[in-house]
Order: C-alpha cells, then structure tokens, then sequence
C-alpha cells in the first residue's frame, strides 16, 4: 500500500523514501515499493511484528544499509551512497552500545572527537548534552556503574551532543522492565518536543507507538499497511491485519446478506446477524471480516438494542482499573468484553452483550490469512 505520504509530503520533509525496495538474497524482498516522507520536527514510529521490514527501514536511513531500488534523501539530497558517518543522523541502540572502558563523558564525547571538535567546545557540549538528560552529575562514571535506564539517557545524550538533524531509535527500550520503559517512554517525549528533534522510532510495542508517536506507519509484509496518526489507527483501521494489530479486536468472519443506510447486515456462524459499518468496498454474498473492541461492548439490561446477543461468562480477568471477560455466544465464538472493575459477572453467569453498529467495522475478507480471529470456546 502506498498512502505513506500524509504530514509529511512536500517541502517540510527532512527525510523522504521514494520507490525503495531492498532485496538481501536478489529474490526475495524485505522491503518493498517504500514511499514515506518524514517530517522536521516530528516523531514517526515505525510499527510492525519481527520481520516487517522496519528495522531493515532504519537501517537504510542510518546508512547501514542501501537500498536495492529507489532513493532516499535527507533535507532534499540523495544520501543512497553516502556512508553514516556523513548523514549527520544520531542513533540509539537498544543494546546502548557504551563503550565500558570509558566514563559516561568520554562516551557521550566520543562523536564530537571523532568529527575533530576542539577540546574545549567538546566539554562544553558533553556538559549540555549531560544535563539535557540529567545526569550531569555521573560524568566520572563508568557505564556499568549505571543502571538501565541511566545507560539509555546516556546512549540518548551520546546521540544528541553533536545536534543531528535526524535521530533514529531502533528498540530503545527493550531491554527495560515496564516501569522504567513507561518512564523513559514519557522522558523521550518529552525532550522531542522540547528540543524540536525530528525522530524515527522502531517499535514492535504498539501501547509505545501510540504513546509517543506524532504519526505511526504499520509495516506489514515489507510495505505500510497504513500510516496515521494514533487515534486514527486505532479508531479507524483500513485493513483486518492493523485492526487486530493495533490494540485488541474480536475478528469474526461472516458473510455480508445486505447493504443498506450505510450499513451492513452480517450474518455469523450460527444464524448469528450483525449489523456493521463498512470499512472498504463490500457486495451482498461477500466473506467479510467484523472488528469489535473490547471496550464498545456492554452488558446490556434487556434486548432490544443494537447487535444484542445472549452470552455466557466463561472466565473473568481482574486488571486493576477493569475487568476483561471472556464470553461464549451462540455459536461458541469467545467475545472479549472490556467492563469497569466493580461490574458483577458471575462464572458461567448468563449474561446479554450489546455494541453499536458504529463501533462494529466490517472488512473485506482480502488478507483474511494475516489475522488472528477469536477462536471457538472449548469445555475442558
């Protein structure tokens, strides 16, 4: 798909991919038909399970790579041939890559000495760059004398001293626990928007993606599958694969028996009729895939509303601030229903589920193969 245009296109782009395709084996492509613009000022994630083609995106904007086809250019110049230590890009791994036998100034000095800054600006700058991420307070340490999250705020330091115009992150944060990723997540955020950084992030973590992200291209297969901003991604997917990628979806397959006042009446397994929002071009007799999130299902009180259905509870899940229940209909489908913490449901409990047809998307069937959809309930 090829709609990797978007905020952007034109003159504002400091990076732009135009028809790159890149082969590793001269068969096969790991990515392909690339078009995408990046934005001055922007932070641009790129999104997609192991083996998208993100990080093999990166890796061609850091220069580690070339591309087999097409060009990429930075601030209006082809750089395909231009070796990464003239793109003027700074880059966090997720490993940090410190060197362990020098201090953290030596470190975060490190780029500055090897483009031949004099001494004295490279003190001053190591300063700022330390204090930027505050922690000018450890200069004199060793890298192994920090823990993780202080060794990324120094990797981030190392990659902002010489002012890049571009910073690339590939995974930065895999290696932290939750509490720390969270913290560090909000602590990058924040220095983009303050520092007016142009940033392009690899993630497979999609809770980081919306996180942080101005705009997230999902990567599928070596192509965007779609790019967007977060809200739109997650509330209006345009395929069944970023539906069920982006957040938490019940995928259900069914047939579409009308079209009519910009609805679709779908009919599931089990005579079960839904009434759905169609999400591409649909036609009477045709397979479609419904997407329903958790969290736009309710329990109803009494029947009547719309895409009202009976259902047993078969397992409740308490996560603090919500419960998640698993649910059985009619023809043995498991729904995921998202419900507020205090809601009674009782194990095995009959229950009625409800959910408007305008939070019910439906799917043309095509790339049925790359989701997963809700499997049947099995009684052990």
């Amino acid at each position: 798909m090829n709609d990797a245009q978007g905020k952007g296109a034109g003159g504002d782009a400091l990076a732009r991919f135009v028809g790159v395709d890149k082969s590793y084996d001269g068969q096969t492509l790991a990515v392909r038909g690339l078009t995408l613009d990046v934005a001055k000022g922007e932070f641009l994630t790129l999104l997609g399970p192991s083996g998208s083609g993100k990080t093999t995106t990166l890796n061609m904007l850091a220069g580690f790579e070339r591309p087999t086809r097409g060009t990429i250019l930075l601030a209006g110049r082809p750089v395909d041939r231009l070796p990464p230590y003239q793109r003027n890009i700074g880059m966090v791994f997720q490993n940090y890559a410190l060197f362990p036998h020098m201090t953290v100034a030596d470190n975060v000095a490190f780029p500055l000495s090897v483009r031949g800054v004099a001494k004295g600006e490279i003190a001053q700058r190591v300063k700022r760059a330390l204090a930027t991420v505050q922690l000018e307070a450890f200069a004199g340490r060793r890298p192994t004398q920090l823990s993780g999250g202080q060794q990324q705020r120094i990797a981030l330091a190392r990659a902002l001293v010489f002012e890049p115009s571009l910073v690339l992150m590939d995974e930065p944060l895999g290696a932290l626990d939750k509490k720390l990723r969270e913290q560090m997540q909000i602590e990058i955020k924040l220095l983009h928007e303050r520092l007016g950084l142009t940033v392009v992030y690899v993630t497979h973590d999609q809770s980081e993606a919306l996180t942080m992200s101005d705009r997230v291209a999902i990567f599928h297969d070596g192509e965007v599958e779609q790019l967007g901003q977060p809200d739109e991604l997650y509330d209006r997917p345009r395929t069944p694969f970023v539906a069920g990628f982006i957040g938490e979806n019940n995928l259900m397959v069914g047939t579409v028996a009308s079209l009519a006042g910009g609805l679709a009446r779908v009919m599931l397994a089990g005579g079960i009729e839904v009434m759905a929002t169609p999400a591409g071009a649909l036609a009477p007799g045709a397979q479609t895939v419904i997407a329903v999130r958790p969290e736009a299902i309710h329990i109803a009180a009494s029947a009547g509303g719309e895409n009202t259905m009976p259902a047993i509870v078969r397992s409740r899940i308490y996560l603090g601030d919500h419960q998640r229940l698993l649910t059985e209909i009619s023809n043995r489908l498991v729904i995921r229903v998202k419900v507020p913490a205090a809601t009674h449901a009782a194990q095995d409990a009959p229950i009625l589920l409800s959910w408007p047809a305008a939070d019910c998307l439906a799917f043309p069937s095509a790339g049925l193969a790359d989701v997963t959809l809700n499997e049947e309930w099995t009684r052990s």
